[in-house]
């Protein structure tokens, strides 16, 4: 429990921080999941399409310092990997 005035300002100040980061994260999770939804239905066309969406969400996230911008560019990548060897299957 914060006693001083300076601890229960960062103590709100850091709930504040951790609803908008979990609604950042939770924007790339959904996005992700969609995605892998549609390759596992070898829909790969609508998954090229989301792809935009995951995209902006992963930049979003790194921009406000939720998620560290190399393991953003790193999920992007394997995400873009992931969707052309399921097209080369196909």
């Amino acid at each position: 429990m914060a006693i001083t005035t300076s601890a229960k300002k960062a103590n709100r100040s850091s709930e504040r921080k951790r609803v908008f980061n979990l609604r950042r994260k939770q924007a790339i999770e959904s996005a992700v999941k969609g995605i892998k939804k549609l390759l596992k239905e070898k829909k790969v066309e609508e998954a090229q399409k989301l792809i935009g969406a995951a995209y902006s969400a992963f930049d979003k996230a790194a921009k406000g310092h939720t998620v560290k911008k190399g393991a953003a560019n790193r999920k992007k990548s394997r995400l873009a990997k992931l969707i052309a060897r399921t097209k080369q299957s196909i």
